[in-house]
């Protein structure tokens, strides 16, 4: 890593409190790299000035840091098991769910899970905390419109009962909208909330490096209440779960024991 690639991750950590050595950096300098000739710099020391003068700027940065890819029901078989296998054992013991859905970027995934909850499972008290670093993300996420893309995994009856179409953008449901709170939370650097009875945490953590996965996994694992679960993308499997107090429940599906 370059002298002047390091002094520029080490002053956005002092200025955002984000850690970009933890992100793989070849992918990381790559993507940053590219957004930095896109806006007509030359080197990393003239675009940390930009930086420190233009908000605008340094939001565009924060977005490309924080990749924002998200679908309703991303990976549907993950989300059948989810629905048939996983939210029924906390059934039989619990009449109130503390969700926390991780890095949850637009808010497709703290939605997805409210409209399970909705659907399948009106019982229950589900309490769901969506958080993100990106703070331009949460303000989309809490909004709650999004293109027909984002909802393509979605059944057509869902989508007809829990949206409102108009000029081809979709806006979610208030109800649903209840279910939701929304924070901002750097997961390589804040205190973790405690006491959640599923951990929903995918597609994120394969930019990270594996110090800083091992970090997460620790602290996910802390902040489950014992027999609680962690949800994983389907890139993220986890070799050694019994290191951080897990074991394999389902594909993807962790259990703290």
């Amino acid at each position: 890593m370059d002298e002047e690639y390091l002094y520029f991750v080490s002053q956005m950590k002092q200025k955002l409190g984000i850690d970009i050595a933890l992100y793989k950096e070849t992918q990381m300098k790559r993507r940053l790299t590219s957004l930095r000739n896109k806006r007509g710099y030359q080197d990393f020391k003239q675009y940390l000035q930009a930086l420190n003068k233009d908000e605008q700027l340094l939001q565009e940065f924060v977005d490309r840091l924080t990749i924002n890819v998200s679908e309703f029901y991303r990976n549907p078989k993950r989300w059948d098991i989810l629905q048939k296998k996983i939210i029924p054992v906390f059934r039989k013991e619990k009449q109130t769910l503390s969700i926390w859905s991780a890095a949850c970027s637009t808010g497709e995934e703290p939605y997805s899970i409210a409209l399970m909850a909705s659907e399948h499972f009106p019982d229950l008290h589900v309490q769901i905390f969506a958080t993100d670093i990106d703070e331009l993300v949460l303000e989309k996420a809490e909004q709650g419109v999004y293109t027909e893309q984002a909802l393509k995994d979605l059944p057509g009856n869902l989508k007809k009962k829990y949206f409102k179409e108009s000029h081809g953008l979709y806006s979610i449901d208030k109800q649903l909208k209840r279910y939701v709170t929304f924070k901002k939370h750097n997961l390589l650097a804040d205190r973790y909330p405690q006491n959640m009875d599923l951990i929903v945490c995918r597609n994120v953590l394969i930019y990270f490096t594996d110090q800083a996965k091992e970090i997460i996994y620790r602290k996910f694992s802390d902040a489950l209440v014992e027999k609680g679960v962690l949800f994983v993308g389907s890139t993220e499997q986890i070799f050694s779960p019994q290191k951080y107090g897990l074991t394999l429940m389902e594909t993807f599906f962790y259990q703290k024991v």
